[in-house]
């Protein structure tokens, strides 16, 4: 008797996620394919495998044996693929790469597109997500990761350490000279959760008081704040580049962690990643500063802005 490995992804698939539907939007495959695989290696091994409950699917006592067993042949299946691939020395083929959102929409674009018009042949492909990329069952070859504690990196992983990042408290220019004026009225305090001002964020200079604004997404948070509905926290590299914000006055920048570049395995000897962490890690140092809030062309137009007179109407 033979095992499809197709079966045992889709039955991995549901067993972690708990979910037909989820494990199909995971595998982008119609959930009945999901329901058609797990009935053929049901039928393949004579066993059942879930518990359908009204919460999700549940493992038999039969499928948590066979999860154990899948998952040493999904880590096998992956080595293989990982040794294999890092004997390819060529400088085409595809390169996937992750990140955060505003790091590669605020930041490092021009650079990716730099190393796209250099290495014509490589397939460049850019996830940008919250969610970390699993770079040993390959879902991305190269991961460029904010960690605020070093201790977390995982032990097969490869990393170079980068920059270190800071976070700072931003407004619109035109609602700190509303406030410098007295006309901005209430300002409140825009925010991605339900958490409310960190510590680090307190000013003595400009205080939120109106009611919180909770915008979670990235763009239309942003957008928000160009718009003068409040003050927020922002990445430094992403508040200083805005031409309509400046940092609040009486504030401090925060850390917000360091940046790694990281790779697995044999992967990372391929070629086109090799090319490709040592560019990013150049451009990374070339970055430093911008990473680390240390523009001072934001301070002083705020402290000009602060010390102008008012200019009579």
């Amino acid at each position: 008797m033979t095992i499809d490995w197709d079966d045992v992804r889709y039955f991995l698939a549901v067993a972690r996620l708990g979910s037909v539907r989820a494990a199909a939007v995971q595998l982008e495959v119609n959930h009945t394919t999901i329901l058609r695989r797990i009935a053929q290696l049901e039928t393949r091994l004579h066993s059942q495998l879930f518990e359908k409950l009204p919460a999700g699917y549940r493992l038999t006592e039969a499928g948590e044996q066979v999860q154990e067993l899948a998952e040493q042949m999904e880590a096998a299946s992956n080595m293989l693929v990982s040794r294999v691939s890092g004997r390819d020395q060529a400088v085409r083929g595809p390169l996937r790469v992750t990140m955060a959102p505003t790091l590669a929409t605020h930041l490092l674009m021009p650079d990716f597109a730099d190393f796209a018009r250099q290495h014509p042949e490589i397939e460049m492909e850019i996830h940008s997500s919250l969610e970390n990329a699993n770079l040993t069952n390959r879902e991305a070859d190269v991961a460029l990761r904010v960690v605020f504690n070093r201790n977390s990196l995982p032990q097969n992983l490869h990393g170079m350490k980068g920059p270190d990042l800071s976070v700072g408290v931003y407004m619109s220019r035109e609602l700190l000279a509303a406030w410098k004026v007295g006309t901005s009225g209430n300002i409140r305090w825009i925010s991605k959760n339900i958490e409310g001002v960190p510590e680090w964020a307190h000013g003595d200079v400009v205080e939120t008081t109106g009611a919180p604004f909770r915008v979670p997404e990235d763009a239309a948070h942003l957008e928000a704040m160009r718009l003068g509905l409040g003050i927020s926290a922002l990445p430094s590299f992403v508040g200083d580049a805005e031409p309509l914000l400046v940092r609040v006055p009486g504030t401090r920048l925060g850390p917000h962690g360091t940046l790694w570049v990281l790779t697995q395995g044999e992967t990372r000897k391929t070629k086109r990643v090799r090319l490709f962490t040592e560019f990013i890690s150049e451009r990374l140092r070339a970055h430093a500063a911008a990473l680390a809030g240390d523009i001072s062309r934001q301070d002083q137009f705020a402290e000009r802005l602060w010390f102008q007179p008012a200019i009579p109407e």
